[in-house]
């Protein structure tokens, strides 16, 4: 079960009231998620949670069937809504994440930014760092591709999502990005999970392409239990058997996913599919299937691209995707996030 102390709990509060229970019921977890004191009982049963919700400081007390305690919906019945440099993710919106796979140069990035702030996107992707299959393939580019992203938001107002690696890069990339991405290959490399759970952004946490949803939601649980309430799920495709597409999009996962958390859940047509013309099919059905937004691979040169590019869709394409998505959203009863922006990308 979750304690949740009232507002006005302070961490010596939580430190005592854990202390006092330890010896009753196990292992306390004082966690300070946000801006609230929670303490975890992992093994507290039920007649534990009618004794303790009388306890002085108590606000209430959420029964949770475990292993993940914080990311279950029971904490948060309503669902969360996480905010991305003004952006929010969850709710009544559809969140469009838009642009490259990796930062190449600065004139591709900008050509793809410009285009994807155009079209409607609400936040821009571009991987400065890339876990590639094979050692000799194109590894990013680095600090230099977290400047040129930052650079891009300077100038177009689109917040950033860029992925980290490994924990000795956490920092630096939380110091240029909006919001910090973890990949499959990383879903459960636990010691960067923790690092990102202390870095004060957001975090974007992709499936493993072999994980089950207990271990996805486990994982996420690592950072939340960091005190990281702003955790976004994405589904990106699991291995299976088909050789038709590069991975397998499981998208009836995603009203499973939504009824075991309060988490937002979004959707990589572009990983998933590895095809560009199942991007746009693919989004409309993650929209139909209560997805609350995407993240698509944009490049203005498919063919020159140094990552990923036989996935990526054009500018032209996404323009279009963005039409044929609206009707669908608003059919479900939310509409498509739109960004606060400035000055448009400029082409460098």
């Amino acid at each position: 079960m979750i304690i949740e102390l009232s507002s006005t709990a302070t961490s010596r509060d939580a430190d005592t009231l854990a202390a006092s229970l330890t010896a009753r019921y196990g292992r306390v977890h004082p966690v300070l998620l946000g801006a609230n004191w929670l303490l975890v009982l992992p093994g507290a049963g039920g007649a534990a949670a009618a004794e303790v919700a009388g306890l002085p400081g108590v606000d209430r007390v959420v029964p949770t069937a475990g292993p993940f305690h914080l990311a279950e919906r029971a904490l948060r019945p309503a669902g969360s809504v996480v905010s991305v440099s003004g952006v929010d993710i969850g709710g009544p919106g559809f969140t469009v994440v838009a642009g490259p796979c990796a930062v190449e140069t600065e004139e591709q990035l900008a050509r793809s930014a410009s285009a994807v702030a155009s079209a409607g996107a609400a936040l821009l992707r571009g991987g400065a760092y890339k876990p590639r299959t094979s050692p000799y393939a194109f590894q990013g580019l680095g600090e230099e591709g977290l400047r040129l992203l930052a650079r891009q938001r300077e100038r177009g107002g689109l917040g950033v999502v860029t992925e980290a690696t490994q924990p000795a890069e956490v920092q630096l990339v939380a110091e240029y990005a909006d919001m910090v991405q973890i990949g499959t290959r990383n879903m459960q490399n636990f010691a960067l999970l923790k690092e990102v759970g202390r870095c004060g952004r957001p975090v974007l946490l992709k499936r493993g392409m072999a994980a089950t949803v207990e271990e996805w939601l486990c994982a996420a649980e690592y950072i939340l239990s960091e005190g990281n309430p702003d955790v976004v799920l994405c589904e990106r495709g699991i291995r299976a058997y088909g050789q038709e597409t590069r991975f397998t999009l499981d998208l009836s996962i995603i009203p499973v996913v939504k009824k075991l958390t309060h988490l937002p859940v979004i959707v990589d047509p572009s990983h998933s599919t590895g095809s560009p013309f199942l991007v746009a099919p693919m989004t409309v059905a993650a929209a139909a299937a209560g997805a609350d937004g995407v993240i698509v691979d944009v490049h203005a040169d498919p063919a020159s691209a140094r990552c990923d590019g036989a996935q990526a869709i054009l500018p032209q394409d996404f323009e279009r995707l963005m039409e044929e998505l609206a009707p669908v959203v608003e059919a479900g009863g939310r509409r498509l996030t739109r960004a606060h922006r400035g000055l448009q990308p400029l082409v460098a």
